[in-house]
């Protein structure tokens, strides 16, 4: 249950950072968090508000947990530096799935790459900082 709640708050603290960025530069990389138009099944339901943000709230939880478990048979799942490269790295490789929408942010957009890419360090900062304090 600890590991839930920490992919939840660490998804709020992403979600805020990224509506901050929008409301401090008007990029819209923070539409990503909740656009599943490039995905075939969940498609149908994008033009919902509430289904985004469950998608954005349940990729956070079940990454945290099952990287969680990926690193634990590493001795690895108390170290923050893990989260940070993993979710930094696959966050800035995952922003290119804009390439299959035609929602904002383009794909070729660098700042709101950038922008993306650091709210996912931030993110992976924030898993696994938490871990690290309570579990």
């Amino acid at each position: 249950m600890k590991l839930v709640l920490i992919g939840f708050i660490s998804g709020v603290l992403l979600a805020a950072i990224m509506k901050i960025v929008r409301k401090a530069t008007g990029n819209k990389a923070d539409i990503l968090l909740y656009n599943m138009d490039y995905i075939p099944v969940l498609k149908q339901w994008s033009d919902k508000s509430i289904t985004g943000i469950l998608f954005h709230y349940a990729t956070c939880i079940s990454s945290a947990v099952v990287l969680y478990y990926i690193l634990l048979p590493l001795g690895l799942e108390s170290l923050v530096w893990p989260y940070m490269v993993v979710f930094t790295a696959g966050g800035g490789v995952l922003y290119f799935l804009s390439a299959l929408t035609e929602t904002p942010p383009s794909k070729d957009d660098a700042a709101a790459w950038f922008y993306w890419t650091l709210g996912h360090a931030i993110f992976g900062f924030a898993v696994g900082g938490l871990i690290a304090i309570f579990i």
